[in-house]
């Protein structure tokens, strides 16, 4: 059947194609999301998700906002804008944050993701949990939007109102198979690379494999019998503690890796809604990068595959930069509120800034000419966000020193070029891990501060997929990097691999 392109007066429905180029899918936003070392305080100390949800929350705030600042677009599964304090605190508060969700809304940088429902303001099934005050907020705040304004809202397949079997279908085929493959495909990676990136010790790697087997034989299990494969299944079986229920965020201790086994489920969670709307995910800083999942990614999630050891090399060499004027920055992007997000967003400093970073992504073959400008775009919007935080009285200018850092993962190594005017530092990371057969990796870009750990305006995004043929092309790249002036290697363990739901086709559909 058609899909439906009309509105109804409310609302635009829009097919997956229809999104920005630039869309994300903010990891962050997710129920169950934990900074992975808070993840490994809360088993130690078991702790709660509500008893961490006042450090966890600015994390979450901090994400959601900088999701609005470097991306043009942001798709948000429609249950998080009533169960998640991050974004409902402003539709609760009325006023000056509710009328900035508004227009965020209605300008089509915030979309809400349907996946039973057809209507944003629906009432969901009974069964599922529901803030009741939040969802009241959100009706209010869809019924309160001018008359002439339009939500987007994104499904898989809109179809025929009366016979839903083709979204059904689509969301069977594009999100829970993928889902599925993904987490019965765990066994199939190199184990001593996997446990490396997720942080298990390499005594520990033959025993993190069996335990993974375990995970993988679990879900075959689940397929076999016809029963659904879902995240929450899986928490129960080798995360949560027995008898709570997984919304609440107790992780068992005594689950042998509860810890890495959640980081890897979320991880697969997240992009599989990214890969299935066609759109990047936007991982969050200390968060398992989706170059640990060792894929060989679709051409559609990023714009090829380099391949050539030499092309891969023109994303490490040296970068030159205009001198930076503005030597201060806020101390905390979170300082600010949803309505400075949107006055920021109405500035040239933001669109420039988002019109040079999409041609990048568009065409990373063309890094060494177009990096600069989006260094360039990055400091002006820097000192917009100054600007804003001065306005509210809450600026705490710190010394600045923006950089452009290159992450290029392959396999077990990892090799970082920091650049920006005066600075250039280029180093790899390699662990004794002998490379076999073709070698796959990625392209992450990250603008941030000189200062590492600063909580400060950041933004990181893998820019390209990479796939080296065998051995050889492996060594002449590393040749290559070796010759870089003033490169440096450490050889040792494997470095971590951080940066930055699905349901199933059943009679009590659960919430994405």
């Amino acid at each position: 059947m058609t899909d439906v392109d009309s509105s109804d007066g409310l609302m635009t429905p829009i097919r997956p194609e229809q999104l920005d180029p630039g869309a994300v899918i903010a990891q962050s936003l997710d129920n169950q999301w934990v900074p992975a070392q808070l993840t490994k305080d809360m088993i130690e100390q078991g702790r709660s998700l509500d008893q961490v949800g006042r450090e966890r929350g600015k994390e979450v705030r901090a994400e959601y906002f900088r999701s609005l600042i470097n991306a043009s677009q942001v798709v948000i599964n429609r249950a998080y804008f009533y169960n998640n304090d991050a974004i409902n605190r402003d539709l609760v508060q009325e006023g000056e944050p509710r009328t900035a969700h508004q227009r965020l809304l209605a300008s089509g940088a915030i979309v809400p993701f349907l996946l039973n429902e057809r209507h944003p303001a629906e009432e969901p099934p009974p069964h599922l949990h529901v803030r009741r005050e939040g969802f009241t907020a959100w009706q209010e705040t869809l019924a309160g939007m001018p008359s002439a304004d339009r939500v987007r809202c994104v499904r898989m397949s809109w179809g025929d109102p009366l016979d839903d079997r083709e979204n059904r279908e689509q969301t069977r085929t594009r999100l829970f198979q993928p889902f599925t493959e993904k987490v019965q495909g765990l066994t199939a990676k190199h184990f001593d690379i996997l446990a490396a990136q997720v942080g298990v010790a390499p005594e520990d790697a033959d025993r993190f494999g069996r335990r993974l087997g375990e995970v993988v034989e679990f879900s075959n299990g689940l397929s076999v019998r016809r029963q659904p494969v879902v995240r929450n299944t899986l928490y129960e079986e080798f995360v949560s503690v027995p008898g709570t229920n997984v919304a609440e965020g107790r992780y068992d201790r005594n689950k042998p890796f509860a810890g890495e086994i959640k980081q890897l489920l979320d991880l697969i969670y997240n992009v599989n809604l990214a890969d299935a709307l066609g759109r990047y995910p936007l991982t969050p800083v200390g968060s398992l990068r989706r170059v640990v999942l060792q894929e060989a990614r679709e051409a559609r999630v990023t714009p090829g595959f380099v391949e050539d050891p030499e092309q891969l090399l023109t994303f490490l060499r040296r970068q030159a930069f205009s001198v930076v004027q503005d030597r201060l920055t806020p101390a905390a992007v979170d300082e600010l509120e949803l309505q400075d997000i949107w006055r920021l967003r109405q500035t040239s400093a933001w669109n420039e800034y988002i019109r040079a970073f999409g041609a990048l992504t568009a065409a990373p073959e063309d890094f060494h000419d177009s990096v600069g400008r989006v260094f360039d775009r990055y400091v002006r919007l820097n000192a917009e966000i100054l600007r804003l935080a001065r306005e509210r009285r809450q600026a705490r200018p710190n010394p600045w020193r923006p950089v452009v850092e290159v992450v290029v993962t392959l396999g077990a190594a990892t090799f970082t070029a920091i650049s920006g005017e005066d600075v250039w530092d280029v180093a790899g990371a390699l662990a004794p891990l002998a490379v076999t057969g073709s070698v796959s990796g990625s392209v992450q870009l990250v603008l941030r501060n000189r200062r590492a750990g600063r909580q400060e305006q950041r933004f990181a995004r893998e820019m390209a997929a990479v796939r080296l043929a065998g051995e050889q092309e492996w060594h002449q790249f590393l040749d290559l990097v070796r010759r870089l002036p003033g490169y440096r290697e450490e050889v040792g363990p494997a470095p971590r691999g951080t940066a930055s739901a699905t349901t199933q086709d059943n009679e009590d559909p659960v919430e994405y």
